[in-house]
């Protein structure tokens, strides 16, 4: 069996750590920190839908390039780019700075999550990739669980503008190693052609986009429901982290071994039962019930559609391929932010939280219908050309 945790591996799994880091540690904070300068739930709901539609338009042109030229030089320049953004929070005044800063923050995480997921597929075995992205997936695991709480502790006991200050540091960090990685490259030949998306993917696009749109809504808005019933939203991340441990290095071997379906089917339904549980017992017991659930469905999900995007393209693909599916995961997660930031003024979160149940189940029938039969034909593609 070919290696998989080789030091290449293993440093940028760190890094990517330490950049997950920083950027969770924006999810709890944010909204409160949006309030405290004069905003509302629609301006947050803006803020987060700004950072990720930001990615979402630039992520094309980037995997597009990244196949063409390499992955190291927009690695660095996507990493350096949100330190810097994370360094100038603690400059913002108003809602319009703020939302100008998002604008470029999430540009420095199109091209540095980009350049970072392509680069792990590049060094992660064939053979082991659901594994690999299993566990590199949990580099962004636990920053989903340490990140809300360092964010919300120095936030409480010291002050926003140290907390952004920590942020940039983790960036620096992550810098620092992707400066000593060794990324194996081979540049394409022939003259430069920018794909927005494989026509392959659309239907995993498709899927992706659906299913995190709920994620969307989690991350905007958990903080602010905790808050309005005594909870520590800080609480729901670290047990939703701590499930995601258990669970994705497992989905991912047996996504390996078994099938996509047999991982992705069940885990989607995992996901819409906890929203369920999530917007019908509004109490501090069904938010952690939930955030059990959550981290079960999520966690085996996404590595398992990120794995199908990169099998439906050639292997020369595979920027474009991560950039498709984070693409379509920001998409998601920015369109819903703001869709159900615009509802809150005239609804409450339970029927949020619903609503974004109601998404992920469009996923579930979008990937049965039609990414199996994608799979289906690229495998037995696959075996009649071997």
């Amino acid at each position: 069996m070919e290696r998989l945790w080789t030091k290449s591996f293993i440093l940028l799994t760190i890094g990517l750590f330490f950049l997950f880091t920083a950027f969770y540690m924006l999810f709890p904070t944010l909204p409160l920190f949006i309030v405290e300068i004069g905003g509302n739930e629609s301006h947050a709901g803006l803020a987060m839908g700004a950072f990720m539609l930001t990615a979402v338009l630039f992520r094309p042109f980037i995997g597009g390039l990244i196949d063409q030229y390499g992955r190291r030089v927009f690695l660095i320049a996507g990493v350096l780019l949100f330190a810097l953004s994370m360094f100038s929070y603690q400059f913002v005044g108003g809602i319009v700075a703020l939302i100008l800063l998002r604008v470029l923050h999430g540009l420095s995480w199109g091209m540095s999550t980009t350049a970072f997921l392509t680069s792990l597929t590049d060094i992660i075995p064939v053979k082991r990739r659901g594994e690999g992205l299993g566990w590199s997936g949990m580099a962004m695991t636990l920053a989903m669980g340490v990140g809300p709480m360092i964010g919300i502790s120095i936030a409480q006991n010291s002050s926003y503008q140290v907390m952004f200050l920590v942020g940039c540091a983790l960036g620096i960090l992550a810098l620092l190693l992707t400066l000593v990685i060794n990324i194996p490259f081979t540049a394409q030949k022939g003259t430069l052609r920018i794909v927005f998306f494989e026509k392959s993917l659309t239907s995993v696009m498709l899927t992706t986009f659906l299913f995190f749109i709920s994620y969307g809504g989690i991350t905007t808005f958990i903080p602010l429901y905790s808050a309005s019933i005594g909870f520590n939203s800080g609480t729901f991340f670290l047990i939703y982290a701590a499930t995601l441990i258990i669970s994705r290095p497992l989905s991912g071997r047996l996504a390996d071994k078994y099938g996509y379906a047999i991982v992705v089917i069940p885990a989607i339904c995992t996901t819409i039962l906890s929203l369920i549980v999530l917007g019908l017992f509004t109490n501090p017991l069904g938010i952690i019930l939930s955030a059990v659930l959550y981290g079960i469905g999520f966690g085996s999900t996404q590595p398992a559609l990120q794995a199908a995007a990169i099998r439906l393209v050639a292997p020369n693909r595979t920027g474009v391929a991560n950039a498709s599916f984070t693409t379509a995961a920001d998409f998601g997660i920015g369109l819903g932010a703001i869709i159900l930031g615009l509802l809150a003024p005239y609804t409450d979160y339970s029927t949020m939280f619903i609503i974004s149940a109601m998404s992920v189940g469009a996923a579930l029938c979008v990937f049965i219908f039609l990414v199996r039969k994608s799979l289906a034909i690229q495998t037995q593609s696959s075996m009649t050309s071997s």
